[in-house]
């Protein structure tokens, strides 16, 4: 092999690796035009939603996104069967939610979790995904219903459920933004989606050695 063609072959692959790599920009663009079915309000789900004052959706089996009357709610959240509930707005500033251990206290079998996260592009919400989607997963698995929430259910939830996705269910960025946009409108910002195409990067990169 002449050290021309070797050098070609070598530039070839980084750029392959390059156009193979997700950004930010492309998971923007793919929220952008998923758009989230307009669903006739049959079924008690959604009757109960209103009934409750809540904005609540199943995402994913077993798994929901919520906003912040959705987890103070403990009657409607027994209803529809909580276990788990992870927030992920935890604390008292504005914008976070105010709620922890002992606001559950009296809902016998409920497990919580809390990140004390603000919806900013600047805000590492990539230490929480493993934490996340093993809290998630371990509540799942133990024939739970989790509820994750942040104020709006719109942008740190969704972004920790994508996560899960990524990580537990093996989907790609795009499949899970997919997967959630069925279900619910998300609208994660743009620091959090630079966020998930980094770990879905990573996530495509530890794959390719199994």
């Amino acid at each position: 092999m002449s050290w021309r063609y070797a050098y070609l072959t070598h530039y070839r692959n980084n750029d392959k690796n390059m156009a193979d790599q997700t950004t930010g920009r492309q998971l923007q663009r793919i929220l952008h035009y998923s758009v989230t079915p307009c669903r006739p309000l049959l079924g008690l789900r959604r009757n109960e939603c209103a009934l409750y004052d809540v904005d609540c959706d199943e995402v994913y089996p077993r798994l929901y996104i919520g906003d912040v009357e959705s987890a103070r709610n403990k009657q409607y959240l027994r209803l529809i069967g909580i276990t788990h509930v992870l927030n992920t707005a935890e604390g008292t500033r504005f914008g976070q939610v105010d709620t922890g251990h002992s606001y559950y206290r009296d809902m016998s079998g409920v497990r919580y979790m809390g990140f004390p996260l603000v919806d900013q592009p600047s805000t590492d919400i990539s230490r929480y995904f493993y934490i996340a989607s093993k809290f998630i997963e371990n509540g799942i698995n133990s024939g739970g219903k989790v509820l994750v929430h942040c104020m709006m259910g719109m942008s740190r939830s969704a972004t920790c459920v994508l996560a899960y996705l990524m990580i537990a269910r093996k989907m790609s960025a795009a499949e899970a933004i997919r997967t959630v946009r069925m279900h619910r409108d998300i609208r994660p910002n743009e620091g959090f989606l630079q966020q998930l195409a980094d770990l879905d990067n990573e996530l495509k990169r530890d794959r390719l050695y199994y």
